[in-house]
């Protein structure tokens, strides 16, 4: 089901009472760019350690935005036997653009390009997103309405308000007390906006809200003087409507977080990255302080990437690359538990993913999420119990099993392969790093080093010294290949990697040692006595 901003305020309390009664909520999100810089070797590498890995991508979380959020809400059905239904939504979002808030973001050709080849409505993203901010700019913006210390600072707004203004004063010189008139197509907190510089720009008029538009009705001032000071919709109560509106979907997300529901991604790190700077704060420096907000946030995290990978060889299953074909696999023959497994249906008004296939479809790829969880965590206990003697399956039986992946994200192209939110990361294991000397090739660049060995295997390349380069992949077998094909190269000779040998630091020291020991032992001899 789309959301958008026309949408989203009748559906809250649905959602509310949705994710409330949920086993667990699945998690997809779409961005308007992901990282630039993401395959130069200077930028983002298998040499980074997850701390280098986070302040690095931290920058491009804060120039991209995010344009589509996908949940799809699991609850298993009472008195039916491993049976869940999915509620599957699609949110658009737009950043909110009201007062002091006027945000800037970034798009990404490739992922524009992405998107559009799968049908991304851009128009929904753009004309009727769902506004959302995070705590900090909540802060700042419900002191300026609170203190009336706010001014409208879109062009379109000012626009639109000038327009308004003047429709209403020319209807007010001839309308009678009692008149009214409506503005139609005025929604959203864009409403509540109109409404304040209308009854702070002229005194003799009264605004409503109602289904078909704002409605302005024509008063004297002792009757405006009984409404603002008596009515239910009178001005203070009416600013905390105009920040609950502006909130937007941060008030969902709020609603998500203290629901405290196992949340679940594939290859989430970014959707996590994002949820913090966009809904809760700006993430900070630390990464440490990033790792124990997120906990705080959502306690329970599965990354299906990260399960699948595991055990994925284990159960000698066809090798896949995306989400999409993980799903196809368990549902395929290779799946010795394909027939046993549990039951998905689709909610009613959610029944677009029956029949279609709809990928990288925010609330699509969100639905794939949950249930890909579901028939892993089945696969899961029945390689533990054995075909015959599995108990009867209920989510937290799936939970338990799923215990070695909670909070195990999976991390791209960095140091070590994930990170462990409720706890000190793992250590590394990737391949060992491995040294290229070179010899007749002058001036060569990383570069240079990333194209020659191109079509063997791909390596993250860093210059070590003017001669010598680290090579480091993700894959044992390109690490073997390489080292059998170049350890006695006349030119590109490579080894392993001995940090007490290899490191120039080392070396420095050892020289300087060396000297100094030198020149004691000269003193020394040439300070002894003659016989």
């Amino acid at each position: 089901m789309d959301v958008g901003a026309d949408e989203f305020e009748q559906n809250l309390p649905l959602l509310q009472e949705l994710v409330l009664g949920a086993d667990f909520v699945g998690l997809d999100i779409e961005f308007t760019g992901l990282r630039s810089n993401l395959s130069h070797p200077e930028q983002i590498s298998l040499f980074d350690l997850p701390s280098e890995w986070y302040l690095k991508t931290r920058q491009s979380i804060q120039q991209f935005t995010i344009c589509q959020i996908g949940l799809s809400v699991f609850s298993s059905i009472e008195g039916e036997s491993n049976k869940y239904v999915a509620h599957s939504y699609n949110f658009f979002l737009f950043p909110t653009t009201f007062g002091i808030l006027d945000s800037e973001f970034s798009f990404q050709a490739s992922s524009v390009q992405f998107l559009n080849q799968y049908g991304f409505d851009y128009n929904k993203f753009l004309k009727n997103g769902i506004p959302y901010m995070n705590e900090e700019q909540e802060k700042k913006i419900k002191q300026n309405i609170l203190t009336g210390n706010w001014k409208v600072r879109s062009s379109l707004d000012k626009d639109q308000i000038k327009v308004v203004i003047h429709e209403v004063t020319r209807w007010l010189d001839l309308a009678e007390e009692g008149d009214w008139m409506t503005l139609p197509g005025i929604t959203g907190f864009q409403a509540f906006e109109v409404q304040l510089v209308l009854r702070q720009a002229l005194p003799d008029i009264w605004t409503v809200l109602r289904d078909e538009g704002v409605i302005v009705k024509k008063v004297s001032r002792e009757h405006r003087w009984y409404l603002e000071n008596t009515s239910c919709d009178r001005e203070s109560c009416w600013k905390e409507k105009i920040l609950l509106s502006a909130r937007g979907f941060s008030v969902f997300f709020q609603m998500l977080v203290k629901a405290q529901k196992p949340l679940v991604g594939h290859n989430m790190m970014m959707d996590l990255l994002h949820l913090h700077e966009k809904f809760f704060r700006p993430l900070p420096e630390s990464y440490d302080q990033f790792k124990l907000n997120i906990h705080n946030l959502f306690p329970v995290l599965i990354d299906t990437k990260n399960v699948t990978k595991d055990i994925w060889k284990e159960l000698n299953f066809p090798r896949v690359s995306n989400l999409s074909e993980v799903y196809e696999v368990l549902n395929s023959d290779s799946n010795p538990t394909k027939n046993s497994g549990p039951e998905i249906i689709h909610a009613s008004k959610c029944e677009k993913y029956v029949e279609t296939k709809y990928p990288h479809e925010a609330a699509y790829d969100a639905f794939l999420c949950g249930s890909v969880l579901l028939k892993v965590a089945h696969l899961l206990l029945w390689r533990v119990h054995g075909a015959g003697s599995v108990p009867e399956p209920c989510f937290p039986l799936y939970l338990d099993a799923l215990a070695p992946y909670v909070n195990q994200v999976n991390l791209i192209r960095a140091g070590v392969p994930k990170i462990n939110f409720s706890g000190p990361d793992h250590p590394s294991t990737r391949p060992p790093i491995l040294i290229l000397s070179v010899r007749r090739w002058p001036g060569v660049t990383e570069q240079q080093v990333y194209h020659k060995f191109q079509n063997l295997c791909k390596f993250d390349v860093r210059r070590l010294t003017r001669s010598q380069f680290l090579l480091l992949t993700n894959k044992f077998k390109d690490a073997r290949s390489v080292l059998k094909e170049y350890r006695r190269h006349p030119t590109l000779q490579v080894s392993l990697y001995r940090y007490w040998r290899h490191s120039p630091d080392i070396n420095c020291v050892l020289r300087v040692c060396g000297i100094v020991t030198t020149w004691a032992l000269v003193a020394f001899l040439l300070g002894r006595p003659s016989p």
